[in-house]
């Protein structure tokens, strides 16, 4: 087997394609925002593909039935009002070495550059260590062009976030990205970093369908958020209940806020 192995499961032809990359990252938020867009446009399958670079491991269906770990790519074709057709580029891992990531990343970014593809959109997760209940999006570009335009959006541009770069392949789409003369930005939605967090996908898609002129359905996410919401609330409280001191037996309320203190 080769190292990166993709295989195509359709030949289409695309007007003006443009990427979307969302895999698995910070609160998953890459992934999530990814598949919902695919679902919800909806998408067809387009590639499958398969590396050396992702784990050795292989999932087992409710059937039964096993499938490798892999990476796809799916296309839309627009209306023919728009501009672009869009690629949405999904997946079960990135590459578990920074060598994968790099070749991985490259054969993919090779692919879509056949395919027309000039532009790139990578969609992720930024911790801030705590919870966020209105994630902005924060941004990152590759020319100051789509600085200034994604800031009408909604994007908040910071030297300090993310003041260390961005790692994985979030970032190495378009630093790669550039090699093809692909140009483009990445959409990072603010989240805790403790758990799956549909809320900040959310954000990233609103912005992404402004961006792209996309009319996307956002209910299900949105349940999704409150669901999430609803257990980190009840874990919250979990975790209060148990940080409360227990009283001393036979102690005065007194007493015992004297040896608290």
């Amino acid at each position: 087997m080769e190292d990166v192995v993709i295989r195509t499961l359709e030949k289409v032809e695309l007007r003006d394609p443009i990427l979307v990359e969302g895999l698995p990252g910070v609160g998953n938020v890459g992934k999530l925002a990814a598949d919902y867009l695919r679902d919800k446009l909806p998408t067809k399958p387009l590639a499958i593909i398969y590396s050396k670079f992702f784990p050795p491991q292989v999932y087992v269906g409710e059937d039964g039935v096993i499938r490798l770990v892999s990476n796809d790519l799916s296309y839309w074709k627009a209306p023919p009002s728009a501009a672009h057709d869009l690629l949405v580029l999904g997946g079960d891992y990135q590459g578990i070495s920074p060598e994968g990531q790099y070749e991985i990343t490259e054969r993919v970014l090779d692919y879509c550059h056949q395919l027309g593809v000039r532009e790139v959109f990578t969609l992720a997760g930024f911790a801030q260590g705590r919870v966020v209940e209105s994630p902005r999006v924060l941004g990152a570009a590759t020319n100051p062009r789509s600085v200034e335009a994604l800031a009408k959006s909604g994007v908040v541009f910071s030297r300090n976030d993310p003041g260390g770069g961005l790692i994985g392949a979030s970032g190495l789409f378009l630093g790669l990205g550039r090699l093809f003369g692909m140009e483009g930005a990445c959409l990072m939605g603010e989240t805790s970093g403790y758990f799956v967090d549909p809320r900040s996908a959310e954000a990233v898609l609103r912005v992404l369908g402004k961006v792209l002129h996309l009319e996307i359905d956002l209910t299900a996410l949105e349940a999704k958020a409150k669901e999430i919401d609803r257990i980190a609330q009840k874990i919250h409280e979990a975790e209060q209940r148990t940080s409360e001191p227990t009283p001393t037996p036979g102690a005065s309320p007194r007493e015992d806020l004297g040896y608290i203190g």
